[in-house]
């Protein structure tokens, strides 16, 4: 990759030392850093080249326009090879979520609805097995710094990828993307360079497979610390490789993270577009497992419609895919879909019908909510916060208010202890329904507690 610095470069690696650029990198002002590259040689359609932005883009920051949003920031840093301490972009929570918070600006960003279509765009010519590997993928790609990597490789070099990124995802569902995040983009960045390395087409194969896996694992643990941008990039490429190592059980699998990365968004639409997509993949794969996973994210998308036929309809099928489908021999990305998980889908898809549709659902959501709790063990603990949360809500809907808050509580209690975003996101509709019950004081304790731990 030609990269600032690199051989052939029109700017030396000591450029990022000097004074006026350390101090422009540090104030995180892109423009004064165009400008010094400008003085350096670097012509707006090389920046814009690394930086994976449009030269409009590149001519309107010179110009002016601040750059406020973290993916994008990041994706400057890993596309111009700085360091991205230089611009204290080193991940944390705090730094996503002051950072991050600055993405709806129409000015620094294209319009969500307009990346959801091109995301669903470029999905859809993967799926449908289209040659995309190192094509341009959009304007989610980015760049991430690159270390040394073997120039040939074997069998065991592609197995520590896949020991690694079934460890960073036993941490991510016991503590929260933000726990490991850093640590799957920083093994991506190793990993990524084996594409280039010699190996026999079996290994290549494989290859491409534990890449796709651990791309999907970036994304999943973006999406759970907000960072939206991120897990469009990582399930963009993870899409890619899984076709390249034709794996379509992979496909349906990114397909489903993605959809769910919408649904969470309230774009129910969208959301049931890519899970449809995904289920031509499913279909083609032949696992019962990944169509059932496909089949109750439906019916979840179908309830937020409001359209109950259809969503219990698909919950009937995710019931007879699982019951055929041999989930101990699953692979890792597909595994969580146990028994456990299956009765949570059901108690989820329910609790949205009590909300969209008629509150007697919740005589089906309860049970299946607590049978997944009951059997969650402390590795799933955000799995479990979150049911807790849809249950806490069903017994507030129900009417029984004291019942409903102690377990308002006890999901509070749990998801404080987690990194993940999404826990509060999904809290917030409970804290409406404890609101409209601030006359309970049980409720209006509730309703205060959610305030307190989603603003902190």
């Amino acid at each position: 990759m030609n990269t600032i610095g690199s051989q052939g470069s029109p700017v030396t690696g000591d450029v990022w030392e000097q004074q006026d650029m350390r101090d422009a990198l540090a104030a995180r002002d892109i423009s004064s850093v165009y400008r010094l590259l400008r003085r350096h040689g670097v012509s707006q359609r090389q920046i814009a080249a690394l930086t994976g932005q449009s030269q409009s883009e590149v001519s309107e920051i010179l110009k002016g326009r601040q750059v406020m949003a973290y993916d994008v920031l990041a994706r400057i840093a890993d596309g111009l090879n700085v360091p991205r301490g230089y611009m204290g972009l080193a991940y944390d929570e705090a730094t996503a979520v002051r950072v991050a918070a600055n993405t709806d600006d129409p000015q620094a960003e294209e319009e969500e609805s307009v990346k959801r279509r091109r995301f669903l765009a470029h999905a859809a010519t993967v799926t449908m097995g289209a040659a995309v590997l190192g094509a341009d993928s959009g304007s989610w790609v980015s760049h991430p710094i690159q270390t040394p990597a073997p120039g040939r490789i074997g069998m065991t070099d592609v197995r520590q990828i896949e020991a690694a990124t079934r460890a960073l995802r036993a941490l991510d569902y016991q503590y929260g993307g933000g726990s490991c995040r850093d640590a799957v983009v920083a093994q991506l960045s190793w990993g990524q360079q084996m594409l280039g390395a010699q190996g026999t087409d079996v290994v290549k194969e494989r290859l491409y497979v534990a890449l796709a896996d651990l791309h999907n694992l970036a994304g999943w643990t973006s999406f759970d610390t907000g960072l939206v941008d991120s897990a469009r990039t990582h399930f963009g490429r993870a899409l890619e490789l899984a076709r390249q190592g034709n794996n379509d059980a992979l496909v349906a699998n990114v397909l489903y993270r993605m959809g769910r990365v919408y649904l969470h968004q309230n774009e129910p639409d969208d959301a049931l577009k890519l899970f449809q997509l995904g289920q031509i993949a499913a279909q083609e794969s032949g696992s019962e497992l990944a169509v059932a996973v496909l089949c109750a994210n439906e019916a979840w998308a179908y309830a937020k419609m409001g359209r109950d036929d259809q969503a219990l309809k698909l919950l009937g099928r995710t019931r007879d895919e699982f019951a055929r489908a041999d989930v101990p021999n699953a692979p890792g990305w597909a595994k969580f879909f146990d028994q456990t998980d299956l009765s949570a889908m059901i108690g989820t898809v329910h609790t949205e019908l009590a909300q969209t549709v008629d509150v007697k659902y919740t005589r089906f959501a309860i049970p299946a909510l607590t049978k997944a709790i009951d059997a969650y063990g402390e590795d799933m603990a955000r799995s479990r916060s979150f049911n807790l949360t849809s249950l806490s809500t069903n017994h507030l809907l129900e009417g029984d208010i004291d019942h409903g808050a102690k377990v308002g509580i006890q999901a509070v209690d749990l998801a404080e202890d987690l990194k993940s975003v999404r826990t509060k996101d999904r809290m917030r509709p409970l804290q409406k329904e404890a609101e409209r019950r601030r006359n309970n004081p049980d409720a209006r304790d509730l309703a205060e507690r959610i305030a307190k731990f989603t603003a902190a």
